[in-house]
């Protein structure tokens, strides 16, 4: 089974690693609710590790935009794939999702 990492570098940056896929964003999400809480106002996030994605994916972005609002947070997205970028297209996401 695939997984699917979120590492902190620091100053509320963080890379994800892995496969964002269906089996592993549940996980990922848990994973991700200290980075919400901590005291950094601008959080961003590195995607250029991620080898893989579909829907469950960007709908991962999707909660972590909303969970950053919640906080107060501004939250970028860095490295997107092209694949994920095209089911946002597809979606009608492009202009919602800071990638």
């Amino acid at each position: 089974m695939a997984e699917a990492i979120l590492e902190s570098v620091g100053d509320g940056y963080y890379r994800v690693r892995g496969a964002l896929t269906f089996e592993t964003v549940s996980a990922l999400l848990r994973a991700s609710e200290p980075m919400f809480q901590g005291p950094e106002a601008n959080l961003e996030l590195d995607f250029g590790e991620v080898q893989r994605s579909d829907s469950a994916g960007l709908a991962l972005l999707i909660e972590w935009l909303c969970n950053a609002r919640a906080a107060g947070k501004s939250i970028r997205f860095h490295r997107v794939s092209a694949q994920m970028r095209a089911i946002a297209q597809v979606s009608d996401l492009e202009g919602i999702l800071p990638i």
